[in-house]
């Protein structure tokens, strides 16, 4: 029997605590894309081959899990809100989800171990980022949280944060690693490519990309008691900024929001749980 089958429901056969990971997966930090029309569901025959790129990084970083230690493993397709992942193709030993309307990762609680954000990428205007941007590269400029600017890789971090778990590993290219050393501290980094400007990059070979997935997921889970949450203090105020003036109009027209200038909005958030909003 693999590692890790048959105790998915999170309970061990040797009685030892259940070790429970969560696998966030973005899609332009994937090994071996190195293009955008393999992240852009309206060009099928790149997209689709993303798409197995996707899944063979996702089963390495499961494969690792469970040679690190993990009883349990789920994973999240986030790219443009979930529908990459084909399951029948994925890993058996883990489950799957896709995102939810105000939760990142919607079954993410205090009982895991840790969060790996695979597949990620840098924050909008990071030079020597390959498809840098924040959540969405056509409307969002810059994020800010109690003044510090955060990309995805922040923004997830601080939500896994509310449940008092750690980041454990990222996976994506050299400027979403640099982005997340920076940001969370002490946090394995798996850097698979490098951009030869935005739209561009020079990639691992894949299975080399995927070796090193899986050790350092193993590493990761094998000493996730050591690595810290990320947790801003709250109540914090998220502000952001647009690239137009109608995309702030839209914004503040929802509840408590205040519009800043032409292009910025804020808001005061009680909790990290309420990052998701965004």
């Amino acid at each position: 029997m693999p590692p890790g089958a048959g105790v998915l429901a999170g309970s061990p056969a040797n009685g030892e605590m259940p070790v429970k990971i969560y696998i966030l997966c973005d899609m332009e930090g994937i090994s071996g894309i190195r293009y955008p029309e393999q992240v852009d569901s309206a060009n099928a025959a790149a997209y689709e081959e993303g798409r197995k790129l996707m899944m063979a990084d996702v089963n390495a970083a499961v494969e690792g899990c469970f040679r690190g230690g993990a009883t349990e493993v789920l994973a999240c397709d986030t790219h443009g809100g979930g529908g990459q992942f084909r399951l029948e193709e994925m890993d058996p030993r883990a489950t799957y989800e896709r995102p939810a309307l105000a939760r990142y990762m919607p079954s993410l609680d205090e009982t895991f171990a840790g969060v790996m954000l695979l597949g990620h990428h840098a924050m909008a205007g990071t030079m020597g980022g390959f498809l840098d941007h924040t959540m969405s590269s056509a409307r969002w400029f810059e994020f800010r949280l109690n003044d510090q600017p955060l990309g995805e890789i922040g923004m997830e971090a601080a939500f896994a944060g509310h449940y008092n778990v750690p980041v454990i590993l990222v996976s994506g290219d050299e400027a979403a690693c640099k982005e997340a050393r920076a940001t969370l501290g002490a946090v394995e980094t798996a850097v698979v490519k490098w951009a030869l400007g935005r739209n561009r990059a020079r990639c691992l070979h894949p299975s080399v990309a995927r070796q090193r997935i899986t050790e350092l997921a193993a590493k990761a889970v094998a000493n996730a008691k050591g690595y810290k949450p990320f947790k801003p203090a709250v109540p914090a105020t998220i502000q952001l900024t647009l690239y137009r003036t109608d995309y702030a109009e839209e914004y503040a027209n929802r509840p408590h929001v205040e519009r800043v200038d032409a292009r910025t909005i804020r808001l005061k958030i009680a909790s990290l749980g309420d990052m998701a909003r965004w």
